[in-house]
């Protein structure tokens, strides 16, 4: 994937022993020095661990010890085991993705994915189960490029992705690898659930929409915990990962909203934690910046800085809370209108970062009435008494200052 947020086509390699060893020779190539020597100390892995934040320093756990051996290295050369795979004809689990021309009973090494298994320990694992990390990076680029499908509706891609990723995690932390790839397959698969973090709450549609999205946030919340717990073992004073300002404000942006803590930690601790490096990027500051207009009710100054200054990621994040600000400066607008006198729609428009024919939808959801001057204007009566939320919620509008990023989304 770019910086951009799109996720780069890539076609998986045949697997086999030997071009998984191949493979990892070249990457071993390819990691700078600073950190070819870093692997966290062995650990248990328990029951749902995912990643179980085993990767880095945690505050309970104190620093680590980066001299203990991994506790696994996978030797698996397929992105599915084998015994897994037969295991799952026999049974008929397969995902559409995963069926040799649609049969249900019949997959191939190409298309079977090793799914997450959520009770499995470091004693119960046998090496041929579990994948090395080139065959494990090559897989994560599959998955990643299945969402460009247009086969099939989103939610069933993202249910197919969403479990095996996990299981990626899962590889990954019974093997307690710590590198600049890893920490890259991380960011991916964070941008993956940010990225479905917009995208699912398109699908009205389905009954599950809600659940899906509180999943999905789940795991984000749980994958970027590990993120941050890899960047924090591999920390250098003057020196932060590419890319880690953006994904260190994710953590300030999921505060937009509530007072709930995502990650069990208030941001004044997490605070603590965060170089200053990052704590002084345009990335960080932008974050901290919004998230102080979203709670003392500067609409202006946060619908105009998401404009300027706002990622493709930070908007996949910021998005559901666009029209709560939208909301609020209507509301502003409706009641403390001067002498009566009507607003003009195409102000409002401007004001809100929307078309002018979303500005009177968007009124009318709000049970307020526009009408039309003698030249056509469309004005919006102001000390209007029947505002009032939606009951079915928010719905959907463009956001005129982000267009460059609308195609992608």
């Amino acid at each position: 994937m770019d910086t951009s947020g799109r996720f780069q086509r890539r076609n998986p390699p045949p697997y086999s022993s030997s071009s998984s060893s191949s493979s990892s020779s070249n990457r071993s190539r390819s990691t700078p020095a600073k950190w070819s020597s870093l692997a966290p100390p062995t650990r248990k892995s328990g029951p749902d661990s995912d990643d179980a934040t085993r990767h880095g320093r945690t505050g309970k756990e104190g620093p680590i010890d980066l001299s203990d051996p991994p506790a696994i290295v996978g030797t698996c050369p397929f992105m599915c085991p084998e015994v897994e795979r037969a295991q799952r004809e026999r049974l008929r689990d397969l995902a559409v993705f995963e069926r040799l021309h649609g049969n249900p009973a019949l997959s191939s090494p190409s298309l079977a994915v090793k799914k997450f298994c959520r009770t499995i320990t470091t004693k119960q694992v046998h090496t041929s189960d579990v994948r090395p990390l080139p065959v494990l990076a090559d897989t994560l680029t599959y998955l990643l490029n299945l969402l460009d499908s247009a086969e099939h509706p989103f939610e069933v891609i993202h249910d197919f992705v969403f479990d095996r990723t996990r299981s990626i995690r899962q590889d990954l932390s019974m093997q307690n690898v710590v590198n600049d790839q890893v920490i890259h397959m991380y960011q991916e698969m964070v941008k993956f659930h940010v990225i479905s973090h917009y995208k699912l709450r398109s699908c009205s549609s389905s009954r599950d929409a809600s659940s899906l999205l509180y999943l999905n946030m789940e795991q984000l919340t749980k994958t970027l915990t590990s993120l941050f717990n890899l960047y924090d073992a591999n920390q250098s004073s003057n020196i932060a990962c590419g890319n880690e300002a953006e994904f260190r404000s994710f953590y300030v942006l999921l505060h937009l909203g509530s007072n709930s803590q995502p990650m069990g930690e208030s941001l004044s601790l997490w605070f603590r934690h965060v170089p200053s490096l990052i704590i002084r990027s345009k990335e960080m500051c932008f974050a901290r910046e919004l998230l102080r207009f979203f709670r003392i009710g500067n609409y202006k100054r946060f619908l105009y800085a998401i404009a300027a200054e706002a990622s493709y990621l930070q908007y996949c994040i910021i998005e559901p809370y666009i029209n709560e600000v939208r909301a609020l400066a209507l509301s502003c607008i409706n009641n403390g209108g001067y002498k009566l006198h009507p607003y003009p729609l195409a102000h409002l428009a401007k004001l809100l970062m929307m078309e002018v024919s979303d500005v009177e939808s968007f009124c009318n959801a709000y049970g307020l009435e526009t009408c039309t001057d003698e030249q056509g204007n469309k004005l919006l009566p102001t000390k209007q008494t029947t505002f009032s939320r939606p009951k079915g919620g928010f719905q959907r509008y463009s956001f005129r200052g982000f267009k460059r990023f609308e195609r992608e989304l």
